[in-house]
């Protein structure tokens, strides 16, 4: 079974990896956020389907309604 994540909740996550990546390259923020933005940013890149597609995860999908 596959678990969606809301658009809404990516984007403001996004927004905050964003964030995160500017605030710890200023020195505002500590080292454990960059690790929060590292971590969201590798589960955003596991779910394209390019990598998903080298997964075999996307096999017959096309055919698949929602």
């Amino acid at each position: 079974m596959a678990h969606h994540v809301d658009e809404g909740v990516k984007v403001i996550g996004d927004a905050l990896s964003i964030a995160t990546v500017l605030g710890t390259l200023a020195q505002i923020l500590p080292a454990i956020a960059a690790l929060f933005t590292i971590i969201w940013t590798g589960f955003r890149i596991y779910e394209t389907k390019t990598v998903q597609g080298w997964l075999g995860k996307n096999k017959g999908k096309d055919n698949e309604k929602d």
